[in-house]
Parts: C-alpha cells; sequence; structure tokens
C-alpha cells in the first residue's frame, strides 16, 4: 500500500510529524512556514480515517498508525529518522521506538499524551467520548485545552475542520486506545535524546504530569515550557515553536 503523506524539506535529517487526535497532516498552521527545508526533511502522515486518507479501512489503533508510520518510512527510503507527535501522536510516536528502537533518533512530544494511561473519569470521560459524535464537545476540549484564551472565529475554524476531516469512528476508536493503552514499561529508562514541549495554558497536559510520566520514563528527556500558549503552540506561536523544535533536533 501506498502512503499518502505531505513532506516538506529535503534534508539529510529526516522527521516523521504525527498529528493530534483532532488534527490532520495539513493541520500544522503557519508553523510550517518556519522549517528549515535544506538541513530537515519532515514527512506529515495522515492516520487512517483523517484528512487524505479519511477514507481507508482500518481499525484505528495506536498499533496501526505505528504501522503506517514505518511503511511511510520505508516507503521513502529512510532508515534512521527523527519523530515529533503531537498529543495522542506523542503516544503514538512513543510506539514507533517501541517497535524500531535503532531507527529512531531523537524523539519530541508536544503536548502528548504518556505512555501510560490517560484517564478519564466523570464529566472528562462523557466530554471527551461525547466528541465523536457532537462538534459541540470538540470546540469545549479544544477551549479548555488552550486555557481558554482563543478566538470564537479560531475555535470555530478547528472544530469544523476537525469535523470536515475525521471520521467519527475513527475518531471514537482512537480515544479509545490512546487513553487504555499502556506501554510505559517498554520506554522506561530509554537513553533516547527526548524533548517535551507543553504549553503553559494547557489544562490537559502540565509540567506536573509530564515530570510523573516522560521525565521520569526517559532519563535523558529536557521539558520545555512555553510561554503564551496552550495545547497548539504550532498554532499559538508558530515561529518560537519552529525554531525550538529545530535547536533541539539540530543539537
Amino acid at each position: 500500500m501506498t502512503i499518502s503523506h505531505r513532506t516538506i524539506g529535503t534534508g539529510a535529517h529526516k522527521v516523521m510529524v504525527l498529528h493530534d487526535w483532532f488534527g490532520t497532516s495539513a493541520g500544522w498552521g503557519t508553523f510550517l512556514d518556519h522549517l528549515d527545508p535544506e538541513e530537515f526533511g519532515y514527512a506529515f502522515l495522515d492516520y487512517r480515517g483523517y484528512g487524505e486518507r479519511r477514507d481507508v479501512a482500518g481499525e484505528f489503533t495506536l498499533a496501526e498508525i505505528t504501522a503506517d508510520a514505518l511503511a511511510l518510512a520505508d516507503q521513502l527510503g529512510w532508515g534512521a529518522f527523527s519523530v515529533v507527535g503531537h498529543s495522542m501522536g506523542g503516544k503514538a510516536a512513543q510506539r514507533v521506538l517501541v517497535e524500531a528502537p535503532r531507527r529512531v533518533r531523537k524523539l519530541v512530544g508536544v503536548a502528548p499524551v504518556p505512555a501510560s494511561p490517560y484517564p478519564l473519569e466523570g464529566d472528562a470521560y462523557d466530554l471527551f467520548h461525547g466528541a465523536a459524535q457532537n462538534p459541540a464537545n470538540r470546540r469545549v476540549i479544544i477551549d479548555m485545552i488552550t486555557g481558554h484564551r482563543a478566538c470564537d472565529r479560531w475555535l470555530d475554524a478547528m472544530t469544523n475542520r476537525s469535523v470536515a476531516l475525521s471520521r467519527p469512528e475513527a475518531v471514537a476508536a482512537y480515544l479509545t486506545d490512546w487513553t487504555t493503552q499502556d506501554f510505559a514499561a517498554k520506554v522506561a529508562g530509554n537513553a533516547l535524546p527526548v524533548k517535551v514541549f507543553i504549553g503553559e495554558h494547557d489544562l490537559a497536559i502540565n509540567a506536573e504530569a509530564m515530570r510523573a510520566t516522560w521525565l521520569t520514563h526517559y532519563p535523558q528527556a529536557e521539558l520545555e515550557v512555553l510561554a503564551n500558549s496552550g495545547h497548539y503552540p504550532m498554532h499559538e506561536l508558530p515561529v518560537a515553536f519552529a525554531t525550538a523544535l529545530e535547536a533541539f533536533l539540530r543539537a
């Protein structure tokens, strides 16, 4: 199967980029304009049920994302590469590391879900599990994880794009998988260079949670809290985030 994807750059340092639960390969905003195309070669994957692969059949699991990411790397002729994962994509990126540890150069989590379970209870469970079918739930979640700071126009655009470019059954299945999967024991102690970016206004993924998970699992992990950002630094501060990301990849 040929896997459709988006690319930026032809540089020697290859980077696989995995999007969030509500996003797609095209959902990175003007951040993409600030990446260095000569030093890096980026590939942006749509998951099955999303974006350009909205109609591709699948089970909609992290294992499937991982298999597709590695198949895309093979398709592109990549041996070793770095992996960047946003939110749910941060958990998928860690599955790539588990399945192909010798191929991953560096790992970057952006407001990332940990390798351990991400339990949802009570109202939060209802809110998230209702998001597959109810656009209003998606909007509430996006507003919450950006710290109730974004304008209505942006919130509406993010919500509408998410609904238009994803299949409800895929959204529902991925949620069940990324909240319940536990492979922390398989990554614990890995000495790979790891960088974790979070926004200071993210009400879901915060520094305390990252210190208890990502920074515990990876002894070489660094945490950077981005000022004036929530869950979407690629939209909220694209220049600063692109600069910080490539500084880590380059080091």
